[in-house]
């Protein structure tokens, strides 16, 4: 499974920049790409490296040589289409979010949990080494008890049709950044966010800006800011009774990428610990180890995708309340 065979349902901008690069770096096979435009899906298939193409997307999941399917479809298809890959036998990588609100993901799991094989959501950041680093210092007690998380992800939305900025497409700041600091809150509290509070500038459908603060047992919590007004940021800091550690990138570090601890009384700590290139690097060798029987499977939607979802609906509400 070392050359694990991917088919994607679709030519999304981030199939092309984030996903095809790590499925090179990996040594895996883009094998089959389906897409509604023919000859638009052809020139993609050519352009990035894919070796076939369909028209449509159920092609991709009647294909024998498929093994996985990458789905990063608009959001309100990630239902529908994940649905029928984990059906058809697939093992899927979903894009975030898995869908666009609880209940829906509920029935998705459902489906997940007596699937053949297993459904993962696109939040790729908890497979990659910088996060395997921030977890053993946080067990290791190098900020004391974490406390509190500030996560920013913000970065400008020019063209006015961009899907992000459409209601019917389930698009808004929350749903589309806004979700990352949700699943790493639950990734490091490892538990349900209780409430929420917030506020947010509207577009002429959606949240183009939000902040909000969800709270978690033990009085710990969560604050979020996100949009698509100013340039990228996905600056994060974890708050702990004993010192504070900074991220510059939590969710797709390159090489560069910055870890820094600082405490009382001490220099910072500074490390760069991530070596992939690609941030979906290290998820996709997952994949193909779980396929190969070689892993069991970490990080999946079963585990993680109602947490999250629940945290995005309780920010909807808040930021939307009068």
């Amino acid at each position: 499974m070392s050359r694990l065979r991917w088919g994607v349902l679709g030519t999304a901008n981030i199939a092309r920049a984030q996903f095809l690069p790590a499925v090179r770096e990996t040594g895996q096979r883009a094998v089959l790409v389906g897409g509604r435009d023919r000859d638009a899906t052809a020139e993609f298939a050519r352009a990035h490296g894919v070796e076939r193409f369909v028209e449509g997307y159920a092609g991709v999941l009647e294909d024998p040589e498929v093994d996985a399917v990458y789905v990063p479809l608009p959001n309100p298809l990630h239902a529908e289409w994940t649905v029928a890959a984990l059906r058809a036998g697939k093992a899927v990588l979903c894009e975030k979010p898995l869908c666009l609100d609880p209940r829906q993901v509920e029935r998705v799991l459902a489906v997940a949990e007596t699937a053949a094989r297993p459904l993962w959501e696109a939040f790729v950041f908890p497979f990659q080494a910088q996060h395997q680093r921030l977890v053993e210092l946080l067990a290791a007690g190098a900020i004391g008890d974490l406390r509190e998380i500030v996560g920013s992800f913000h970065f400008e939305v020019r063209t006015p049709g961009n899907i992000r900025l459409s209601r019917e497409m389930g698009g808004g700041a929350l749903a589309d950044v806004g979700c990352y600091p949700m699943r790493l809150a639950h990734e490091l509290f490892r538990a349900h966010a209780e409430s929420a509070t917030g506020t947010a500038v509207l577009g002429d459908e959606v949240e183009v800006d939000a902040t909000a603060l969800l709270s978690y047992p033990d009085d710990r919590r969560l604050l979020v800011t996100c949009g698509f007004r100013r340039a990228y940021d996905t600056t994060t800091v974890l708050l702990g009774t004993e010192g504070s550690l900074r991220l510059d990138n939590p969710y797709h570090p390159g090489p560069d990428t910055v870890l820094e601890v600082r405490r009382a009384g001490a220099d910072p700590v500074v490390e760069r610990p991530t070596r992939d290139t690609r941030s979906f690097s290290a998820a996709l060798r997952h994949v193909a180890a779980v396929l190969a029987g070689e892993q069991a499977p970490a990080h999946t939607a079963l585990e993680s995708a109602l947490p999250v979802a629940r945290a995005l609906a309780l920010a909807g509400a808040a930021v939307s309340a009068p």
